[in-house]
């Protein structure tokens, strides 16, 4: 038998060797983040994605080696257990197959055929099986009691049994399975009187699409209707098919008896087989859709968390409102809130007042940029601010989740003197500032990025989400002395606990001044040093190692390198001529392997570089509802969130656009996620506009096609003089007057 190393490892063409250094790993309590960064000589280079891939696939072997010995003993416990069946049970491959040896051993409830068997039946049904030449009729007659009072009953009774016996056929459903795979389509049609409540469910009213091709939001969103009992939903193969396969198996010539068992093969198949094996192709479909779901919310998260920041800067943060009106903060370089206002830009008598106090507040506390949520009023907001004309870089922050933060137990201990209001507003200036710092304070469910998040199982959602945070957290690395409780709880080898704890050593005993003094915080280990001290900076501290992604486990290998190079540690980093003149080759050992060495000479090059992007300003287009919208606009969009099926595009009227897949790139593209990424700047074409709906159709492909040159006769002209700066402005005011906004 293969060891659980093997199969891993030829199922992802892996060495078992690099397999065996995962698993081992795990099993010293390694995190996949450490290995992935400092563990790559053992490994083998290994990225996250592939180290994730070995655990879970250890768990389901596992998991199905388990399932395997719990089946062997239960039928030993019957038995029943042959060479051949535990034969059978060594070279099954799947549950599936597992799930159809177990089948006629399983305990169920008393069938059709448990009560023929027990009165007497079996004997005439294996006649039939046996395709005897006999009169069924009168050997039917002889056995008519009370249960059974009439020959035809009795015959029944025989195909009770026969056709549970090939329900539970091994072949036959391996069989038939793959016919199901392979043939079946998925259906749907409206449950009579529905019409009104099932609206949103139109496109599914009379529906078919192989099971084969299904795409997951499609698979999804029948699933949604079916649930909910507004769709009656089928999965299955042509019958004809289905029936021909049992047939196949067990009718090998014509008479009374073949007849007999045509009738059994339907029987089998209506009442058992299908039924059944719909079933697992629906549960199948679900799973498999939940995981691309998934998959989806998993990859926008990732983009959404390393989305780029702003930085530390003072900022003014405002969460829009009409009638309640806009939420002001300003906050300091490390997101501390300095003071709150509320003013109101919707009534023409409290605008003056309202431009004064934001300045006001500007020139008080010097601040840098200026922060506006994208919910209720965040267009009309951010055109009145523009007016002002404070000269600041301003950002429209998507808010989607502030609210959850704003009302949870975190906001509370951060701000228990503030209302809502003020943590929201709190909240979207930190999320310029930082995304990922403060993203993490919120469900990743509760952000809009995912695509029937709902619908999904929740513990692998909450999963996968999870690792994707953590994954983010430490790629990007965190500073130790700023770093809420949130943040370090998701990095390597920490967690809550001891997240708690390094917050509490820090206000008692100030910040740290060196990655060494953690081993100092209670219940803070070896081994937990270990795996997070890579991933934690502290800047201007006592080692100036320790504001990089540098192990500590490799200070002495820097000191040896510096020293081979005439100069201290603090002088290699960043010395690129010096860097570039150490052999990794040469200070590479058993310990410290040439990959890690590679990795080292990078980091100095280059300390705690931010490998996130630098954030950009974007300015919508002038229009501010859907009303505005006209077909034929070409405008400026940022990209809210990409499915399976297209990519949603903020147009700056509130109602997010769709740009199908087939409109997002002029070659064929089988994801949008290929082309385009979560906040990315776009160009869009409207298609159309359905305002009663509010959904508005985009296309990005259209716009290159739009933007490419139209070739004309140009009449001669004399060479233009430079335009100054006033007739250019000039120009943009008569066009503005020919043709609107």
């Amino acid at each position: 038998m293969n060891t659980i190393e093997q199969q891993i490892a030829g199922k992802f063409h892996l060495k078992p060797q690099q397999v065996e250094a995962v698993t081992s790993l795990f099993s010293e309590g390694a995190t996949i983040p450490f290995i992935a960064r400092y563990r790559k000589d053992k490994t083998g280079g290994l990225d996250e994605v592939v180290i994730q891939q070995i655990r879970d696939e250890a768990a389901s072997i596992t998991e199905f080696r388990e399932r395997r010995e719990f089946i062997e003993k239960a039928i030993i416990g019957q038995g029943k257990m042959t060479d051949a069946l535990m034969d059978q049970l060594q070279k099954a491959a799947t549950v599936s197959a597992l799930e159809d040896i177990y089948l006629p051993y399983k305990p169920k409830r008393k069938t059709k055929a448990q009560a023929a068997r027990e009165n007497g039946l079996e004997p005439l049904a294996n006649d039939m099986l046996l395709q005897k030449s006999v009169d069924y009729h009168v050997v039917a007659a002889a056995l008519v009691n009370e249960k059974y009072a009439t020959a035809e009953d009795v015959l029944q009774g025989a195909r009770d049994i026969i056709a549970e016996t090939m329900n539970e056929n091994t072949e036959v459903r391996t069989r038939m399975r793959k016919l199901f795979e392979d043939e079946s389509l998925v259906t749907s049609k409206l449950v009579a009187g529905k019409e009104q409540e099932a609206a949103k469910f139109r496109d599914y009213f009379e529906f078919s699409e192989p099971l084969k091709k299904i795409p997951s939001h499609r698979a999804l969103a029948i699933l949604r209707g079916f649930g909910e009992g507004f769709l009656r939903m089928g999965i299955e193969p042509e019958e004809e098919k289905a029936i021909y396969i049992i047939e196949k198996a067990y009718i090998k010539g014509m008479g009374e008896a073949a007849d007999h068992l045509r009738k059994a093969a339907k029987d089998a198949y209506r009442r058992l087989l299908q039924p059944s094996l719909e079933t697992e192709m629906r549960t199948s479909m679900k799973e498999k859709s939940d995981e691309e779901a998934i998959q989806v919310f998993s990859d926008n998260l990732r983009q959404l968390l390393l989305s780029a920041p702003l930085g530390s800067k003072r900022l003014l943060a405002i969460d829009p409102g009409y009638r309640t009106g806009c939420k002001v903060v300003c906050l300091d370089e490390q997101g501390g809130l300095l003071k709150t206002d509320l003013i109101f830009i919707h009534e023409a008598a409290r605008l003056a007042d309202a431009g004064k106090r934001l300045k006001s507040a500007i020139a008080d506390f010097k601040l840098e940029a200026v922060a506006i949520g994208d919910g209720t009023a965040g267009r009309e907001t951010e055109q009145f601010v523009k007016n002002l004309e404070t000269g600041l870089p301003l950002f429209l922050v998507n808010e989607d989740g502030a609210s959850v933060y704003s009302a949870s137990e975190v906001a509370r201990e951060e701000f228990p003197d503030q209302d809502i209001t003020v943590r929201g507003a709190v909240s979207i200036g930190r999320r310029l500032m930082d995304p990922l710092s403060e993203l993490v304070k919120i469900d990743p469910r509760s952000i809009g990025v995912g695509q029937y998040q709902h619908d999904v199982n929740a513990m692998r959602l909450k999963d996968k989400l999870d690792q994707t945070v953590v994954s983010c957290v430490n790629k990007v690395g965190v500073n130790l002395n700023t770093a809420s409780r949130q943040l370090l709880s998701y990095v390597s080898g920490i967690g809550s606990s001891l997240a708690e704890n390094i917050i509490k050593y820090r206000s008692q005993e100030g910040a740290f001044k060196s990655r060494e003094q953690l081993k100092k915080v209670p219940r803070l280990g070896d081994k937990a040093f270990e795996q997070c001290a890579g991933f934690l900076r502290i800047k201007d501290g006592s080692e100036p190692l320790d504001a990089s992604a540098v192990h500590p486990e490799a200070y002495g290998l820097v000191a040896k390198m510096a020293k081979s190079m005439g100069v201290g540690v603090k002088d290699l980093i960043g010395a690129e001529e010096k860097i570039k003149q150490i052999d990794a080759r040469q200070y590479a050992d058993e310990t410290i392997g040439e990959l890690t060495v590679k990795d080292i000479l990078n980091e100095l090059r280059k300390p705690g570089l931010d490998p996130r992007s630098e954030i950009q300003t974007f300015e919508f287009a002038n229009i501010f509802s859907i009303d505005e919208v006209q077909v034929g606009m070409v405008l400026p969009g940022s990209v809210t969130n990409i499915t399976r099926f297209g990519a949603f595009v903020d147009i700056g009227v509130k109602q997010d656009g769709l740009v199908h897949i087939s409109e997002i790139a002029n070659h064929y593209i089988s994801d949008p996620a290929e082309v385009l990424k979560l906040n990315q700047k776009v160009k869009v074409k409207v298609l159309e506009v359905d305002k009663a709906r509010k959904r508005i159709s985009l296309s990005i492909k259209q716009t290159e096609e739009a933007a490419a040159p139209i070739k004309k006769p140009v009449a001669k002209q004399e060479p233009s003089k430079p335009k100054t700066e006033k007739s250019m402005t000039d120009a943009l005011s008569e066009l503005k007057k020919k043709f609107g906004k």
